[in-house]
């Protein structure tokens, strides 16, 4: 389980495609922290280290990595089969008993993807408007919580398939959404309490 709270922004340094995608980010967790077998939300995937290592970075000093392996299932229900090397990716670790809640309970399992719309500065803070896919718009209410890309925001707005969320300048700093672009596929879950409403009204 996870909170939405990205604690650290890694980085695609090499990606393999055999049927299924092999993936090695960089990232400033201390390698020798990460359990092989443990889990790691990347761009709100939950997916497990199966390889990590510690090499020297080119002129940054050593660089801390781990290796996941993305099924071909999650590869077509998620944007990770448009990753590139390069790519800036949100990241978080498991949630462990007595940790802070920050944001709300996020399984790491993707329900599909929303398209970025639109991205326009708000006072200080930017407004991004997404379309989500219909089978998953009746889940997403104003005042209630989506991950995106693996970060817990709260919904402003729903207008038929469209959605709307605000992002504040610590969330566009702590995280990859400073290189959204309009067009982009959105990692999206819906809230999981949502969902088990949906299916209680729907067993009434």
């Amino acid at each position: 389980m996870f909170t939405g709270i990205v604690t650290d922004i890694g980085r695609l340094i090499a990606v393999e495609r055999r049927g299924d995608m092999r993936a090695r980010i960089a990232t400033a967790y201390d390698a020798a922290g990460i359990d092989i077998g443990a889990s790691i939300a990347c761009d709100g995937v939950c997916l497990t280290v199966v390889d990590k290592g510690r090499v020297d970075g080119a002129g940054v000093g050593p660089e801390n990595w781990f290796d996941v392996d993305i099924s071909a299932e999650t590869l077509s229900a998620t944007n990770l089969g448009a990753w590139q090397d390069g790519r800036h990716i949100n990241l978080e670790r498991a949630l462990r008993v007595g940790d802070e809640l920050g944001g709300h309970i996020v399984s790491g399992h993707v329900d599909g993807t929303a398209t970025l719309e639109e991205l326009r500065p708000e006072g200080d803070s930017t407004r991004l408007t997404f379309r989500a896919p219909a089978a998953l718009t009746r889940f997403i209410a104003p005042k209630g919580s989506v991950a995106l890309n693996g970060t817990s925001l709260t919904v402003n707005e729903v207008e038929g398939e469209r959605f709307g969320v605000n992002l504040i300048p610590h969330t566009m700093a702590a995280t990859n959404w400073s290189e959204a672009r309009a067009g982009d596929a959105i990692n999206l879950e819906i809230d999981t309490l949502a969902r088990y409403v949906a299916r209680l009204a729907e067993a009434g």
